[in-house]
């Protein structure tokens, strides 16, 4: 599966308005339902202080940043899970990522059609019901891929014995917690799974346990609180569902991606109070959700952001860079991204006793500078 941030919601919540945004391409963004009907993929460059800052310091020739993968899927409707709309196509696509971002609409617009049970009914803006009507469709969906599972399962138990029996202990329990969320609409990330039970599970793919991460689209109006009554009702819902919560304005980010001056922006995020773009904070957010790290490599070729998973070692993160440096690992130089902050240069670390020599089984951290050591032989 690729570690990809799948974007859902109803139709016309701002999906592809967002979308567009963060890649700075463009995506259909049409006033009308299913505009979007093939996935739209996108990589977005992640914003990173921690990578501004070394290149101010080496002031590298090159400085390349980690990215995000993105995915805009078009909107489902009530019934896609039986196939309404293009509820089928739209479910498989979904499956496919490892991270939901689910757009919420959270503005007032009377130019702009809402709809959640068809596309031809408009509806009122209504958070909560948009999202129960998300979540049943994926609940249901994820009902009939456990009902397809338990026959297979239920042939496979009557012919082993009860020691074989024994393997699929995880896999009836974990369901056992999560057939009754599902049944009442709720998501299968609520469950409280041990490592068994989620290993039991994990080749189903379930789309309601993938880590997911709501998105306000609030108006223009809004981004000076950062809130309203529909806001507040998104952070209610996820709280209860185990979610974060992300509030930007798709307008506002839109016409931000369009002005190119680094001042320009700053100015036009600083008149409405922002320090940075809301969509900077989504790329974040969904790269920690999807389980990803930062380490860096610095000097004054290039300055660059490497990604990782969390918990990698020291020889895995060595062979992000090259396969080579895997093989024949022999230690690993680091220190922080704070450090070079704090003392201003690799000479003054080493002079502090902040610079340091690890081995294959260091677990790289979040904000790791790090030079590798090691020998192939042929």
């Amino acid at each position: 599966m690729k570690l990809t941030c799948g974007i859902v919601g109803l139709p016309n919540v701002g999906k592809s308005t967002i979308f567009s945004a963060l890649t700075k391409a463009p995506a259909q963004a049409e006033n009308y339902p299913f505009c979007t009907i093939d996935p739209n993929v996108g990589v977005v460059e992640l914003p990173d202080e921690r990578l501004d800052f070394m290149a101010s310091v080496f002031q590298p020739k090159k400085k390349i940043p980690a990215t995000v993968d993105f995915v805009d899927i078009a909107g489902l409707i009530k019934g896609a899970s039986k196939g309404e709309g293009l509820g089928n196509q739209f479910l498989a696509n979904i499956r496919e990522t490892s991270v939901i971002a689910h757009v919420v609409r959270c503005f007032d617009n009377p130019d702009i059609q809402h709809v959640r049970d068809d596309a031809k009914t408009e509806a009122p803006i209504d958070p909560e019901s948009d999202i129960l009507t998300i979540n049943y469709e994926l609940c249901q969906a994820d009902l009939d891929t456990i009902n397809k599972r338990q026959e297979k399962v239920t042939k496979q138990i009557r012919a082993m014995g009860k020691e074989e029996e024994k393997k699929f202990a995880g896999y009836k329990s974990a369901v056992e917690k999560i057939l009754p969320l599902l049944q009442d609409g709720k998501c299968a990330r609520m469950a409280e799974l041990t490592d068994d039970e989620k290993e039991g599970i994990y080749d189903l793919h379930l789309l309601t346990i993938k880590p997911q991460l709501f998105v306000c689209n609030i108006d223009e109006d809004t981004i000076s609180t950062g809130s309203n009554k529909y806001v507040e009702t998104v952070k209610k819902i996820a709280a209860e569902e185990k979610s974060e919560v992300i509030v930007i304005c798709g307008k506002f980010e839109s016409d931000l991606v369009e002005i190119t001056d680094e001042k320009d922006r700053k100015d036009f995020m600083e008149s409405v109070g922002l320090k940075e773009s809301g969509l900077a904070v989504m790329a974040r957010a969904a790269y920690h959700l999807m389980g990803l790290r930062t380490f860096f490599t610095g000097g004054p070729d290039e300055c660059r952001a490497w990604t990782i998973h969390a918990g990698d070692k020291a020889p895995q993160a060595a062979g992000v860079i090259h396969t080579d440096f895997e093989k024949g690992f022999i230690k690993a130089e680091v220190y922080g991204v704070e450090d070079l902050r704090k003392y201003g240069s690799e000479a003054e670390i080493k002079a502090a006793g902040k610079y340091r020599q690890e081995g294959k089984e260091y677990v790289v951290q979040d904000g790791d500078c790090m030079f590798f050591k090691f020998n192939v032989t042929k």
